[in-house]
């Protein structure tokens, strides 16, 4: 053993940590190469060679619930209330849109072609597996994905399901950008915090203009949770459950930085009021026309 591993080793006995070179932690992978002309397309019914509705042999699920967001709107909230009727499994967000595969020889590239998949073909498989893993592991009989990176790839959401359902979350445009900013002042300065945070409510007004879906308001799941998880149970086609109101009674798993929220508001088990809404006066202009867009300022 040379003398680094044995430093390392020592150190990690006592201390669980090792040392690495600078310059090997600031390597990054390298990108996955896609095949050219990967086309989105819709799930292939057994049988058949024209596209058409989802079924067991394209699918394990063919009609997922996907919440699309902005960050800081109050998804995890919604999450756990979800998770707590006993028909509705909503796991911590999986970013499966993340998930790649890697077709890297011009044989594998012939093969899946011969199988009619595309690139994106082969990822929605695999991110269908994924969710259907976590669905089976459950017991319940309707899943619901709200990684708020999601609204990103929302076109390819509806293409690979195109039986989803969808949920549009929207929050005061001000109070998004305000959250994102509280969450870590230093590395988010307030300009920063609302140029960020509009990139996903731009993607959101594009797919609230593209997709057939039920729009909620973090204000209006906090104002009147009995009323709006009402809603959200008809549009589900689920009688409403009582035990949604008190998520704090049900498991979640942990609340953990980087899968959703995990600040004490989201840790306290019930649901707590949303803050203020801002003057007009306070208002940035960037955020302005989406604010009259989602009825926080009139016309």
């Amino acid at each position: 053993m040379s003398w680094k591993r044995k430093v390392n080793a020592t150190l990690e006995g006592i201390t669980g940590y090792n040392l690495t070179r600078a310059e090997r932690l600031a390597r990054k992978p390298p990108p996955v190469p896609r095949v050219p002309r990967s086309a989105l397309l819709p799930p292939r019914m057994a049988g058949d060679e024209v596209r058409g509705p989802a079924d067991a042999a394209d699918r394990l699920i063919p009609d997922p619930v996907f919440v699309l967001s902005a960050v800081r709107s109050g998804s995890t909230l919604l999450r756990v209330m979800l998770n707590s009727h006993s028909q509705i499994h909503a796991p911590h967000e999986m970013h499966v849109r993340r998930i790649t595969v890697n077709l890297p020889t011009e044989p594998v590239q012939q093969a899946m072609r011969a199988l009619g998949h595309t690139h994106s073909d082969v990822e929605h498989l695999v991110w269908d597996r994924m969710l259907h893993r976590e669905l089976a592991k459950s017991g319940k009989r309707i899943l619901v994905e709200k990684t708020p990176s999601n609204v990103f790839a929302y076109r390819r959401l509806a293409a690979a399901w195109p039986e989803a359902k969808f949920i549009f979350l929207l929050r005061h445009p001000l109070s998004i950008a305000t959250s994102w900013h509280e969450a870590d002042p230093e590395a988010r300065p307030m300009p920063e915090a609302v140029r960020h945070t509009y990139q996903y409510m731009k993607y959101l007004e594009e797919a609230m203009a593209e997709l057939p879906g039920l729009r909620l308001t973090y204000e209006q799941l906090t104002g009147d949770p009995a009323t709006h998880t009402r809603r959200i149970c008809a549009f589900l086609g689920v009688e409403w459950e009582q035990g949604m109101l008190h998520y704090g009674d049900h498991t979640h798993g942990d609340f953990v930085k980087g899968i959703g929220d995990w600040r004490d508001k989201i840790r306290s088990g019930t649901v707590q009021p949303g803050r203020p809404l801002p003057a007009e006066d306070e208002i940035p202009p960037e955020l302005i026309d989406v604010c009259r867009s989602w009825g926080y300022l009139s016309a």
